[in-house]
């Protein structure tokens, strides 16, 4: 009956499809001259949907945005709006439950002790409706099916299952094939009409988790003392997304229930869509499974006073662990406002990374660490700011003035006329680049919804943008930046804010694996047509020739727009002469005998073109991008830098100076303490990233020697990678005429080989870092090199044990035990064929659940847990993926060296692809058995150890205390 009732409607659909396009097409909004040909449609109880179609792959973003966030947060109740964005993913009555009528009164009496323990003050009161509420929410889950809505993403072949709340949205993102419409229409509509809140504990865990990870994050506390000072009486300054630790700890589901019902309507919300589909059929999918949804005719609207006028400049601190820096910021209405463009001109003016006042005047000349300016763009207000980062020895008041000073230049139009036009077509270049990819389009549709921008004042910013004057834009600077902004210093120091909270006693839920919802059994057993894989063939996807002086060229000629990318690639790196890094850094402040650094910059960034050069351990990348028009110009003008590039003894000195304040600034931050601790642990004391010059060395060094470095690099063996609009015939004739090489090139010196050592004991190695969560990591290297014949298992392995939301390291960690806000494991395929497989594991978790953390991962990692309905949906997935994964432009020659690194000569996805499709649960868990059961670990923790159960931790393994010295080599 119900296969009956699906082709019923199924038929209706194309009907409507068929019989109604010429009417849908009359009711889309269209703008002229629109670079992404949007159509807007709404529907009748006012849903927004957004469409723009692009071709290039078989596969669809979709953002689903509603227009509420963390400003619509009740004071009492901060984060709410964050915390909800989660319970979207935790089902419905129709799935996420294998009997909604016997859970939900389960459900509701959680609901009922949540509002008691809110109220409650008493800490032996609080722990025990707590203990009620873990027995209750067990007993619940016998009935859940956890993670069942990544289940149902995981069948359609959906990627990048996530979301993410800001101060006036939630969004919620997914991309589909472009055969699954009706199915993710289907489940988007269940999802967002009839959410039910279960498993609430464990995800608040995971919430606080995510705040703990903010709280060791000081540019977000400097972000959020910014607003604050800024915004003394609206949501933006009074409160945060993530919510206080506080309220977060005393949540209110009959709170989050009224939120959900007062903003999660029709006429409050926009479907979002860039990519492969027939505009008129999905209108007719959208408008069946969500026309029916209620629309709301009592949407709040914030009423709140006008923020006061800042007269003098307002002063905060924000203390913590990372290096010292500050940020000023000027308030400005919000992105509707006509400002915007002008704001977004004074950002390129500015700071662009090359060519602005900031670049030229603070970076190039060394005045400050770093240095940066732009827009924070909400809806309701903006605000333009600037960040600096002070070098050894300088204050932070001092680093501040050099930026006032810049402010000073632009109101006076101390600058060229000709860098705003520059900045326009610079602007232009970056709408370019935003519109390459579906996620870009796509997000530009979130922002005008969102923002209350029409999306014809969208489309038509830019123009608006290049007919603003110097003499206007001097005016607005004149009028608007005066004393009338916030300052917030970042100064080192223990932060008293920070609230130590004991993990509560959680009884992990049942996870019911092997269970499914009729709804999803419905959505994979929906007919689609296929869509067949398109695997790449080396010999016809790319061009490969031979340039002047033999020099291999790997070419892909781009034909969607004028962008382009060209590489000089070097099987050398840091490994080779470890003073290369050093020598590429010094690059970016020298000139040549014709040219000062700042011209150069100007002229690269006039043609809306920029270089970078780096070294990594095994290879250098030389590299230039921009505009193919002026790619000639550009190259001709960077060659002759690598060539010509003249000595400055002064900007070394600097130099020097700015590299042992940047290896300092390093020893404070969390994730360089926990990279540099990693590295240790696959490495050995004896590591690449070790090998750099020492601080004797770079005082002692003598610039001529980087310069013969930087002049002697293209004479050295390499290949060129182009991806651009050039035929290759006019790309031979510009490379033999501009690329400066010698008639024979050099072989590239001898490096150092660098040995990962295999692991035969179990160690710990504990490196200090004072915070609220501690960072671990299991790692795990038997020696064994890279063997293509396990690399379809391998894939299907990770994808069913620790690939997504739907695998088991997510299931167990983060849902069942509420460890964690992220987690994860995986064996890893090597780079190179003399490098061996490394298993790994992380989590960042509070320091009282790390004993919790490393028996659940041990447990799951060494027992693995077998569910047939897991392994054929990680199964699926990772076909109907591989079915329409198309791997395009520049990424086709970045394939082909990666397979070429492990001796290989096709692309490795079509034998995945094939031998997946046969593979059964038994082969991931043979696979399990001799690849991953029993290894041996060295077990990395960053954490305090005052805060740590050492004694636990010994049992794992002999306790090694790493100093920052030890790891970091200086």
């Amino acid at each position: 009956m119900r296969k009956i009732c699906q082709l019923i409607q199924l038929s209706i659909i194309i009907l409507l499809v068929s019989g109604c396009s010429k009417s849908t097409l009359s009711l889309y909004e269209t703008v002229p001259n629109d670079p992404l040909n949007t159509r807007i449609y709404t529907l009748d109880n006012g849903m927004k949907v957004y469409m723009s179609v692009n071709k290039e792959t078989p596969r669809i973003q979709t953002y689903i945005a509603v227009r509420v966030g963390g400003k619509n947060d009740p004071s009492t109740n901060t984060g709410l709006a964050h915390y909800f964005e989660h319970l979207m993913f935790k089902g419905t009555p129709k799935f996420g439950t294998q009997d909604y009528e016997k859970e939900k009164p389960l459900l509701d009496q959680i609901e009922g002790l949540f509002e008691t323990y809110g109220k409650t003050t008493d800490d032996a009161a609080r722990k025990e409706i707590y203990k009620q509420i873990d027995s209750l929410s067990y007993e619940a889950s016998k009935f859940a099916i956890p993670n069942e809505y990544d289940k149902l993403m995981s069948a359609i072949g959906a990627n990048g299952t996530n979301a993410y709340t800001g101060f006036d949205m939630t969004v919620y993102t997914e991309d589909i094939p472009s055969n699954q419409i009706e199915n993710w229409a289907k489940i988007q509509s269940e999802r967002f009409s009839n959410n039910v809140i279960r498993g609430f504990h464990t995800e608040l865990e995971t919430v606080y988790e995510e705040k703990n990870m903010s709280l060791t994050r000081d540019s977000r506390k400097v972000y959020e003392k910014l607003l604050a000072s800024l915004f003394p009486n609206h949501p933006y300054g009074t409160q945060t997304v993530l919510g206080t630790q506080e309220h977060l700890k005393n949540p209110s589901i009959t709170k989050i229930k009224e939120y959900y019902k007062t903003w999660y309507v029709p006429n409050n919300m926009a479907i979002c869509l860039s990519g492969d589909f027939d505009p008129d059929q999905m209108i007719q999918v959208i408008k069946t499974y969500f026309g029916t949804m209620p629309k709301s005719d009592s949407i709040p609207t914030l009423s709140l006073a006008k923020e006061p006028e800042i007269t003098e400049p307002v002063q905060a601190e924000v203390l913590g662990l990372e290096a010292e820096n500050l940020v000023l910021g000027w308030r400005f209405p919000g992105v509707a406002a006509d400002s915007t463009g002008m704001l977004d001109l004074i950002g390129q003016i500015m700071s662009n990374g090359q060519a602005g006042l900031i670049d030229l005047n603070l970076i190039q000349q060394q005045k400050v660490l770093r240095a940066n300016a732009g827009t924070y763009a909400m809806a309701d207000y903006s605000a333009f700011v600037m960040m600096a980062t002070p070098k050894q020895g300088q204050t932070l008041e001092q680093a501040k003035d050099l930026l006032l000073g810049e402010i000073e230049k632009l109101k006076t139009g101390d600058f060229d006329e000709s860098l705003i036009e520059a900045s326009i077509n610079n602007l232009k270049l970056y709408q370019i680049y935003r519109m390459e990819s579906n996620a870009g389009r796509a997000n530009w549709f979130v922002n005008s919804f969102i923002n209350g921008v029409d999306w014809k004042n969208a489309v038509t910013k830019l123009d608006r943008t290049s007919k603003i004057t110097k003499e206007e834009l001097v005016a607005f600077a004149k009028k608007n930046f005066g004393n009338n902004y916030a300052v917030v210093y970042k100064r080192q120091g223990k932060d008293p804010n920070e609230l130590k909270i004991a993990k509560p006693a959680i009884t992990p839920i049942v996870m019911n694996r092997d269970t499914s919802s009729a709804f999803l059994e419905e959505i994979k057993a929906a007919k689609v047509t296929p869509i067949e894989p398109v695997f790449l063939d080396y010999s016809k996807d790319m061009g490969q020739f031979k340039a002047k002086s033999d020099i291999p060229v790997l070419y892909k000629q781009n034909v969607t727009n004028d962008l382009f990318d060209i590489l000089y690639v070097y099987e050398m790196g840091n490994n080779n002469d470890k003073l290369l890094g050093t020598a590429f850094q010094y690059l970016k402040y020298l000139g040549t005998s014709k040219m000062t650094p700042k011209q150069i910059q100007s002229e690269f960034y006039k043609l809306a073109c920029s270089f970078d050069v780096f070294s990594s351990n095994e290879r250098v990348y030389v590299s230039l991008s921009g505009l193919g028009e002026n790619m000639p110009k550009a190259l001709a003008l960077f060659e002759e830098l690598l060539a010509d590039a003249q000595v400055n003894k002064e900007a070394y000195t600097n130099l020097a100076a700015d590299i042992l304040k940047n290896r300092s600034d390093a020893k404070l931050n969390q994730g360089a303490n926990f990279n540099k601790l990693m590295q240790y642990a696959i490495w050995g004391p004896v590591s690449p990233d070790k090998n750099i010059p020492s601080a004797s060395e770079l005082k002692q060094l003598n610039p001529d020697e980087l310069i013969k470095k930087i002049h002697t690099m293209t004479s050295f063996q390499h290949r060129i990678l182009y991806y651009g609009p050039m035929s290759q015939e006019a790309l031979t004739a510009e490379l033999n005429k501009s690329h400066r090489v010698p008639e024979k090139l050099l072989p590239v010196p001898a490096g150092i080989d660098f040995k990962q050592q295999v692991i035969t004991e179990p160690k710990v190695l504990l490196a200090k870092y004072d915070a609220k969560q501690i960072y671990m990591s299991m790692v795990s290297n038997r020696g064994e090199t890279f063997d293509p014949a396990i690399d379809p298992v391998l894939s299907l392995y990770n994808e069913y044990f620790g690939g997504s939301m739907n695998a088991i390291v997510f299931q167990e960690m983060r849902e069942a035990r509420g460890l964690a806000y992220s987690a994860g494991a995986s064996l890893n395929t090597p780079s190179k064929l003399k490098y061996p497989y490394i298993y790994q594991s992380f989590i960042a978790t509070q320091n009282d659940k790390m004993v919790d953390a490393l028996k659940a991962f041990h447990s799951i990692i060494d027992d693995m847990p077998q569910s047939e309905k897991a392994f054929n949906l990680a199964k699926d997935g990772l076909i109907t993926r591989l079915r329409t994964e198309r791997i395009i432009k520049s990424n086709v020659l970045w394939n082909y060296i990666q397979a070429e690194d492990l001796g290989l000569k096709t692309d490795t996805r079509k034998a995945l692809f094939e031998q997946v499709q046969k593979m059964t649960l038994q082969d991931v868990k043979a696979f399990q058995e001799k690849w991953i059961k029993g290894r041996k670990y060295i077990y990395c923790i960053l954490g305090d150890e005052k805060d740590l159960d050492l004694k636990n931790l010994e049992s794992y393994g002999p306790i090694q205390r790493l100093s920052q010295e030890d790891i970091f080599g200086y």
